[in-house]
């Protein structure tokens, strides 16, 4: 890579790391992912046993250790937080901007398509925001892009080949079988492109058991250890009975994926179905087969499946965000290149920004997204007067107005907004934790398990049903029950003691 593409490799990971990283420990941990493997790693932490990953104290096999082994990692470096659950990750998620800028420099041929093809990547919304949380998604993502980076700089230099088996082991122990989907495009993707015998060189080779060892390593001690039953969960209810069956009622119609796309593409929505139509004009270049091949293979494949889950769509960016840098670069060559439609979607954006703007100033009182939506809508002003003027900074203007936004966003609580969806946890966990035994399993009146309340609190905090905390009230000596007052006053608990309170909870024992 030369000094101007080192540059720009150097500039696109210093700001995503920025983006990734701002604020990242200001709002709690979110429920079921975060909460739960939060609780997994501070388990590994207390105890050492970075093998084994537990839940509550019972085995965990869900999911590969990869991630728990960073989160607990990060709690020996700087104790246990949200910052340290997160960063991390954040950190390698923010990697994979520049690790795309390098397969787009490799593919392309030019640097042009493959930086536009970054900075699309940098400002979507859901590449950032499950980036930045404790979760395996995008950890994995950026292990495949090294992987690829590796393959694509290795028809030249060989010695690079042994990355893509170590980044393909990488994604097993973060994702499981993802990798094998990922493998597979990988795989048809080099046999179009006739760089089927780049599998057979040696340098290849020694990468695939240098990335197969602690794979296969760890995977032996979980069969040595627990036997049929870790393969039973781990392989066949977490990841061959998602394609079948529905999991945990997480189902969707067969085009789930593509409405998850066109919601959160943003202002590069409208880039997208040129820059397939290009690559499929160009199909019989590099970097076309790797657009299309990603993109039918994987979309097609993650919309077969009967679990639909929000995040499963995350490996499909990398290959809509380069053909959108394929797209970008003609247009950046040719400005007046269709020109009226694209001021018509940009007057179009920065009208629906100037709505938003009006809707959380008038109705939903939240400062930072009134800000957000002024300096978005400035943004697509300003580019729309350029396409106007026949000039091709409006691309830039487009890029410095989503990533401004992006920025305010992930500096303020309002990112995660899955927290404003139930009670807020660290009061309620702060009250159990005061007040109960260490390792107490604590009942509850609250409809669903919350992972989060139990790592704050850490306690199990199980909701029951109104008969079953009955039940366990007359059978059992010292109970905990963590009740709304409404359940409180129905189930009239007798020799109930209230031991704290909250707004919305009381925390009752017996006498």
């Amino acid at each position: 890579m030369d000094k101007g593409k080192r540059s720009w490799a150097w500039l696109l990971a210093i700001a995503a790391v920025v983006l990734y990283c701002i604020a990242l420990g200001e709002v709690p941990l979110r429920d079921w992912d975060e909460g739960t493997y939060a609780i997994i790693a501070r388990e590994m932490f207390t105890s050492s046993e970075w093998l084994y990953p537990t839940l509550h104290n019972v085995p965990f096999w869900e999911k590969p250790p990869l991630v728990y082994w960073l989160m607990a990692g990060s709690y020996h470096l700087g104790g246990v937080s949200e910052l340290t659950s997160r960063l991390a990750l954040a950190v390698l998620s923010s990697l994979a901007v520049p690790l795309l800028y390098g397969i787009g420099c490799q593919a392309f041929g030019q640097s042009l398509p493959a930086l536009w093809g970054a900075i699309a990547y940098l400002t979507t919304l859901p590449v950032v925001r499950h980036g930045r949380l404790a979760m395996h998604d995008g950890l994995a993502v950026t292990c495949f892009l090294f992987a690829l980076w590796c393959l694509l700089k290795g028809r030249k230099q060989p010695v690079y080949l042994t990355g893509f088996g170590m980044g393909m082991g990488l994604v097993v122990l973060s994702k499981g079988l993802l990798a094998v989907l990922l493998g597979a495009i990988a795989l048809f993707f080099c046999l179009w492109a006739g760089l089927g015998n780049l599998w057979l060189n040696s340098w290849f080779l020694a990468g695939v058991g240098a990335g197969l060892v602690p794979v296969l390593g760890w995977y032996g001690l979980q069969w040595q250890a627990y036997g049929r039953a870790f393969i039973q969960v781990h392989f066949f209810a977490q990841s061959f009975d998602r394609i079948s069956q529905v999991v945990h009622s997480n189902t969707g119609p067969f085009w789930y994926y593509l409405v998850e796309l066109v919601k959160y593409a943003g202002v590069w929505l409208a880039f997208i179905p040129g820059g397939i139509w290009l690559a499929w004009q160009g199909r019989q270049q590099l970097w076309a087969k790797l657009v299309l091949v990603g993109i039918v293979g994987y979309l097609g494949t993650i919309s077969l499946m009967t679990t639909k889950l929000p995040w499963y769509i995350m490996p499909l960016y990398p290959f809509t965000c380069l053909a959108v840098g394929a797209k970008l670069a003609q247009l950046w060559s040719n400005p007046r290149l269709q020109r009226w439609f694209w001021l018509g979607w940009l007057v179009f954006l920065s009208l629906g920004a100037v709505v938003g703007l009006g809707y959380f100033w008038g109705y939903d009182r939240q400062p930072i997204l009134v800000l957000m939506a002024g300096v978005l809508g400035l943004a697509l002003a300003y580019a729309a007067w350029l396409v106007c003027q026949g000039q091709n900074r409006y691309l830039i203007a487009i890029a410095a107005g989503c990533y401004g936004a992006l920025v305010l966003l992930m500096a303020s609580p309002v990112w995660l907004w899955e927290l404003n969806e139930a009670f807020a946890v660290k009061p309620v966990a702060a009250m159990v934790r005061a007040n109960t035994p260490s390792q107490m399993v604590v009942y509850t009146s609250f409809s669903y398990h919350r992972p989060s309340l139990n790592f704050y609190s850490d306690r199990q905090i199980k909701p029951e049903s109104p008969t079953r905390l009955q039940q366990i009230w007359s059978t059992t000596s010292q109970p905990y029950f963590l009740l709304d007052f409404a359940s409180r006053d129905r189930l009239n608990l007798p020799q109930s003691r209230s031991l704290a309170q909250t707004d919305q909870f009381v925390l009752l024992t017996k006498f």
